[in-house]
């Protein structure tokens, strides 16, 4: 009689979270920080169809690195479920909190029980109604389900600890040029430079409009950048 083959658990959990993150480097990362007037999220993003960034509903905006197909059908449900939430109930308890918790059980429960992975990590930033920012939110998931609330800044891919050094700690939310002119050079590093094309900027603007979500064109991003 064959005896079954056996994988202790710590390894068949560590394998996964190798696998996930191996893909996830092979893509390009993105950086998300609070202005002084919202939320910005810069990815390098070469084509001009296919979204990194997305508007979720009035207030809430998504991001995702690694696999794009995995990431954009996080995407679609995470806009079915605002949807159905603001439909049954009010548009305000639609919020970045509960769409974030919906993500982490969903990714923890394929992370654990499915035989791949998803290959992502996302990212749900809420602009709150606070004239100071003081409730914004930037909440960043992983492939496992874990979440990390975030506060001025965070960089979702493959060298977030390179990237995460050269963008380096706000004290303060800065303007959208200089917070834009930071995270630009950031992903590109010392030795190259990004074009506004090679760039996909969203941002979720505070004012008195119900959608804040606007999507940035070339000659905007490139006068950002030039401050």
């Amino acid at each position: 009689m064959n005896m079954p083959f056996y994988v202790a658990p710590e390894q068949v959990m560590k394998d996964r979270a190798d696998y996930a993150r191996k893909g996830i480097a092979r893509g390009r990362s993105l950086v998300a920080f609070r202005f002084d007037h919202g939320i910005a999220i810069c990815a390098e993003n070469t084509s001009s169809t296919l979204r990194k960034v997305s508007e979720i509903y009035d207030r809430i905006a998504f991001a995702g690195v690694g696999k794009y197909n995995e990431f954009d059908q996080l995407r679609i449900a995470g806009v079915r479920h605002a949807d159905m939430k603001g439909y049954a109930f009010s548009r305000e308890d639609v919020d970045a909190r509960s769409l974030a918790n919906q993500y982490a059980q969903s990714l923890g429960q394929i992370f654990t029980h499915e035989m791949k992975p998803m290959e992502v990590e996302i990212l749900v930033a809420e602009i709150g109604r606070a004239p100071d920012g003081s409730d914004d939110q930037l909440f960043h998931i992983l492939y496992d389900g874990t979440v990390v609330d975030e506060d001025m800044s965070v960089v979702l891919g493959g060298e977030t600890d390179t990237i995460g050094d050269r963008l380096g700690t706000f004290d303060a939310a800065p303007s959208l040029s200089e917070g834009l002119q930071r995270a630009v050079g950031a992903l590109a590093g010392p030795d190259r430079t990004l074009e506004p094309a090679s760039l996909e900027v969203a941002i979720l603007e505070r004012g008195e409009q119900r959608r804040t979500f606007q999507r940035l064109t070339d000659p905007q991003i490139a006068q950002l950048i030039a401050g």
